[in-house]
């Protein structure tokens, strides 16, 4: 019995070298992705330029609401403004991403019941996706971004009942990064529902409200203030104007009189990129380098966007279709939605020229601006061999558009077919939304698929990686001894 009791408590033998392999394999991972970020803070001294990131220094050095995009990057660059240094910045963006990588392989393990290697496999691609190392070292609100969604949605899948101090966690989170994106507000309708789906008490409802208006709904007020409308940005009807262009045929289909002035220029199907039509020099959106759009434009860009749509719903489903099936998941990178735009996605040959003159929203060019950020001119100093490192690095190692389409069919397929818990849905669900969010609203840009990234691979683990359940061994019944026998007994049986 001794011996059948040491044998059910006794680990298979296969048990022990997986776990040991699936450590294993993510230290690996980990430390080549530490590796990488240490050669690409070497091989490009600084930060890389963005045409956004001059507009975040404006404002990180004097805070104020801009009109094209929310300032919450902004605001976070203004905290690290004492020490001038636009190296802490990157090396701050670089360790987040580490340490939520860390974080979800963690979670996925312990609290998700993810065999080792599988977590292993998810957080992969965050650590050495060369694409994603480069976006984290570009002055752009991404990966704080990333970070701010991902924890978010991690604090809230994590098990247990999600009461209401956790869904002001959840809440606080899910605002700050949407003060940082803006695509980020329509998440709180997915994890709305997820509470739903899992019969949570009202209380928490209340508290993830209250945690997600308050710090959107100062940032709106902040910029009622300074702008006169109670709204995230004054370009929400631009840009949808700008998704629209795309498309918009004024001579089978003639706009009211006083939207005419907005349609696009040259024939359609060969206009440019639509978010580079709003930005063009002879743009219908009376776009001048270093201004704002006034109110005005930007309610007439609404209306003949929503005019177009309702004219062309398929035209318009055409577009928004190709680029979420199309762009999103193909194997090989175009050069969209311009060749510039594309190429800052690249590590560089040569640092980014700062040319003179160009005006800044909210005050002073790109050079004044730079420089009372960080006391130097904010120039990125390439050094070989560790930026050739890198450069080698990116053409052979990335997660193609195909892989991506693969990742997120395996974690839809392993939802319905092994029935996944609501929290392996809220991940696929929130990746899906991110991806098809940009296409409909805005255009297509290949940074935007970058956040989903991280969703997509953890649905894909979570659905077909778990472990079986722990069950222990029955006990074996106790043999019976046999009754000792009185003296009387004894006796007659003696006879």
């Amino acid at each position: 019995m001794l011996l059948s009791s040491i044998a059910a408590r006794r680990p298979k033998t296969g048990a022990v070298p997986a776990a040991v392999g699936g450590n294993l394999l993510f230290t690996v991972v980990l430390l080549a992705g530490i590796v990488l970020r240490v050669v690409t803070m070497l091989g490009f001294r600084g930060v890389l330029w963005f045409n956004d990131s001059y507009d975040f220094l404006r404002i990180a050095d004097d805070p104020f609401p801009h009109p094209l995009r929310p300032s919450g990057y902004g605001l976070f660059l203004w905290t690290l403004k004492p020490f001038h240094s636009l190296a802490l910045v990157t090396a701050l963006q670089h360790a987040a991403i580490v340490g939520l990588a860390v974080l979800a392989y963690r979670m996925l393990v312990r609290d998700f019941e993810v065999r080792r290697t599988w977590a292993a496999l998810a957080v992969a691609p965050i650590l050495l996706d060369s694409y994603q190392i480069e976006l984290e070292h570009l002055l752009l609100s991404d990966t704080v971004f990333t970070v701010l969604l991902v924890g978010a949605l991690l604090v809230l899948a994590k098990p247990g009942a999600t009461g209401w101090r956790r869904a002001a966690v959840v809440g606080a989170l899910l605002g700050v990064a949407a003060v940082t994106r803006t695509v980020g507000l329509p998440l709180l309708l997915i994890v709305v529902l997820y509470l739903l789906v899992r019969r949570t008490r009202w209380p928490a409802y209340v508290a993830l409200a209250a945690a997600f208006v308050l710090p959107v709904g100062a940032y709106a007020t902040w910029f009622e203030r300074e702008h006169g409308r109670f709204a995230m940005t004054g370009v929400d009807g631009i840009f949808l104007w700008g998704r629209t262009a795309a498309f918009a045929d004024c001579g089978a289909h003639p706009p009211p009189p006083d939207l005419a002035s907005l349609c696009p220029h040259g024939a359609k199907g060969k206009r440019p990129a639509s978010s580079h039509q709003i930005w063009a020099d002879d743009s219908p959106t009376g776009w001048v380098d270093g201004k704002a759009f006034d109110e005005e434009t930007n309610e007439r860009a609404q209306r003949f966007a929503l005019w177009a749509i309702r004219n062309q719903p398929l035209d318009y489903l055409r577009v928004v279709s190709y680029d979420f099936f199309v762009r999103t998941f193909s194997w090989h990178r175009s050069r969209y939605p311009t060749v510039g735009t594309e190429a800052r996605y690249h590590f560089p040959t040569r640092p980014t020229a700062f040319k003179p003159g160009l005006r800044v929203l909210g005050g002073g060019d790109r050079r004044t601006v730079v420089y009372e950020y960080s006391h130097g001119t904010g120039r990125t100093h390439i050094v070989e061999p560790y930026a050739e490192v890198m450069r080698t690095y990116q053409e052979r190692v990335r997660m193609p558009g195909t892989v991506l389409g693969i990742v997120l069919l395996a974690g839809a397929a392993g939802i319905v077919w092994r029935r996944a818990r609501a929290r392996t849905a809220l991940f696929w669900t929130s990746g899906v939304a991110l991806l098809a969010i940009p296409p409909v609203t805005v255009d297509f840009d290949y940074r935007y698929l970058l956040p989903a990234l991280p969703f997509a691979c953890f649905a894909a683990a979570m659905a077909w990686g778990r472990r079986p359940p722990v069950t222990e061994p029955e006990p074996e019944p106790a043999e019976e001894a046999e009754p000792e026998m009185r003296p009387a007994e004894t006796a007659l049986n003696a006879e």
